[in-house]
């Protein structure tokens, strides 16, 4: 595996890691590549969800907290320079696989430190039974980029308050609850092992060679970082919708599905929410119901050759029609 060097960038926002990540991915030629970035407060939401539904704009504005979306799908996630951010990119069109064996990868690792890390049936790496990891991951042709947190430490009254009411007694009640489901990293080696220490020991298990991106490719990533600034890819179109339904799917996340229906015949379908694409979902799936009668049996009879787990991981067809009906 190939580390990314990516000299001068230490203190980015967090869309140019992003944006680096895609850079990697487009015109790097080897089989694996790994880097590990920190940012300044920041929320980074997924490709899919609404973010007046999942991040608290005041709270984040009074504390100085940027917020920014991603390409890839899964929810909100608080990042700060106390946590660690890990990018993997590879090539293949396995995006499960992928997945999967990364998180093994990394939970390995955390084993070899003397931890029970473990990772847990969708997108986590856990120590102890409590999430130390969240992490989600994007297909684009040829290639798969991954990429996720980890929770050496961070400050818990911003990561609750981001995302939720900032009424100072919900935060702190919210902070009791939040760590009794994540750990931190520093719990367990902090004696032994620095946030910088523990950088050092993933490079040198993970990593075999390192390639340093001259200034010719910090330019093309900075371009790159544009779309990711802009208020039309950060806050996304959210159009009025006929009928909103909200609803949750065991093994694939919340779907917040808006369908724009006109004379009993859908016009146009939005499915937000924090479920994790592996295909088109907009083009393959979802451009099927367009000019289809809004009822159960046409619906059905619209997908019926269409595998709607090649679009959105875990769901099958019929997990699909029940989120487009009461």
């Amino acid at each position: 595996m190939v580390y990314i060097n990516l000299p001068g960038c230490d203190n980015e926002l967090l869309p140019f890691y992003l944006a680096a990540e895609e850079y990697v991915a487009r015109h790097l030629k080897a089989d694996e590549y790994f880097f590990m970035w920190q940012v300044e407060p920041t929320v980074i939401f997924g490709r899919n969800q609404l973010i007046e539904n999942e991040v608290n704009m005041d709270f984040c504005r009074a504390r100085n907290i940027r917020t920014f979306r991603r390409k890839s799908g899964g929810g909100c996630v608080y990042a700060d320079k106390s946590n660690i951010m890990f990018s993997y990119i590879c090539g293949g069109e396995a995006v499960q696989f992928t997945f999967d064996r990364y998180l093994r990868l990394i939970a390995f690792l955390l084993q070899k430190l003397g931890l029970d890390a473990h990772t847990s049936t969708r997108n986590d790496i856990l120590i102890n039974g409590k999430k130390v990891s969240g992490n989600a991951f994007y297909h684009i042709p040829g290639k798969n980029i991954v990429h996720g947190t980890m929770l050496y430490d961070t400050n818990m009254e911003n990561m609750v308050g981001s995302i939720t009411p900032s009424d100072e007694k919900l935060v702190s009640k919210g902070v009791k609850s939040v760590r009794q489901h994540i750990t931190l990293l520093k719990d367990y080696i902090g004696e032994h092992m620095s946030i910088d220490e523990f950088k050092q020991y993933i490079r040198e298990n993970l990593c075999e060679e390192e390639q340093m991106l001259d200034s010719g490719a910090i330019d093309k990533i900075r371009e790159i970082e544009e779309e990711y600034l802009t208020d039309e890819f950060i806050y996304g179109n959210n159009p009025r919708y006929s009928v909103l339904l909200n609803k949750h799917v065991d093994g694939c996340g919340h779907f917040d599905v808006r369908i724009e229906v006109k004379n009993g015949v859908i016009r146009q379908v939005n499915m937000m929410g924090d479920y994790f694409l592996v295909g088109d979902l907009d083009r393959g799936l979802l451009n099927r119901l367009r000019d289809v009668p809004y009822n159960e049996a046409d619906v059905a009879k619209a997908i019926e050759n269409c595998n709607t787990g090649d679009y959105i991981l875990n769901l099958n067809n019929n997990h699909f029609i029940n989120l487009l009906f009461n």
